[in-house]
């Protein structure tokens, strides 16, 4: 009897850990499976707020400025401000109330000119930016703004010279202009890829032809072939008017 027990009890003991083995690689493969699972379908990224990306252009004071946001995801914003002849950096956060995002960005401060942007987008009128600058300068007023988007494209047919930027130029195209034209003419060049003049008297010129949208402060690169040999013809004729006055192109 006692012999019979005990076999008893063997066997119930194997059947037990053969059991026991059985029930932890079930949960091994079942890890496993998660695991290859969680590989093949990674979590979903964060959307990214296309609909408000871009860059939206418009008076700000005196001046002219592009607002170009580039980055909006989660509660936060990256962007850049091309005005006064000056590129800067912003971040910050942004809410949505309803259809409406609302904005608060910092430039960096290391310069004279940064400050915070409010601003807000709604989408009903999802190309308008409405908003106001404080200069970290808190002598310098405020400025409010109401901003279109508006992309920047480098078009060589636009402006008074045109050809500037379509053919090599020869003398007979510059003989006929005093300096101040042919100066006007190679920093259109300039204006038609976007920069954004430091010279408050060239921004002025050119910040009222509709064509022209502040993009950057650095255009090495970006000027053709035919551009550079222009530009360096037209500085030679604009030197020639300084030396001869009056009778020069006459």
């Amino acid at each position: 009897m006692r012999k019979r027990f005990s076999c008893l009890l063997a066997f119930s003991f194997l059947l037990a850990c053969n059991n026991n083995k059985k029930s932890t690689a079930e949960t091994e493969k079942s890890t496993d499976t998660t695991r290859i699972a969680d590989t093949q379908n990674p979590p979903a990224p964060v959307k990214l707020l296309e609909e408000i990306l871009g860059s939206y252009v418009g008076a700000f004071g005196d001046n002219k400025i592009t607002l170009l946001i580039i980055k909006a995801e989660g509660d936060s914003v990256l962007g850049r401000s091309i005005v006064g002849g000056n590129d800067r950096p912003f971040a910050g956060t942004f809410i949505k109330t309803g259809r409406e995002y609302t904005v608060t960005a910092k430039e960096p401060g290391d310069h004279k000119d940064d400050g915070v942007f409010q601003f807000s987008i709604n989408e009903d009128s999802i190309d308008l930016v409405k908003g106001n600058w404080k200069a970290n300068d808190v002598k310098r007023p405020v400025k409010t703004y109401t901003l279109e988007r508006k992309k920047f494209e480098y078009k060589a047919d636009v402006g008074d010279y045109p050809e500037a930027s379509q053919r090599l130029l020869v003398p007979d195209d510059l003989e006929p202009y005093p300096k101040s034209e042919l100066e006007f003419m190679r920093n259109e060049i300039f204006a038609r890829h976007g920069y954004c003049f430091k010279k408050k008297e060239l921004r002025q010129q050119f910040e009222m032809q509709d064509w022209y949208v502040p993009n950057t402060v650095d255009i090495k690169g970006f000027l053709t072939d035919t551009e550079k040999k222009n530009i360096a013809l037209i500085k030679r004729y604009e030197k020639y008017a300084v030396d001869y006055g009056d009778e020069y192109g006459r």
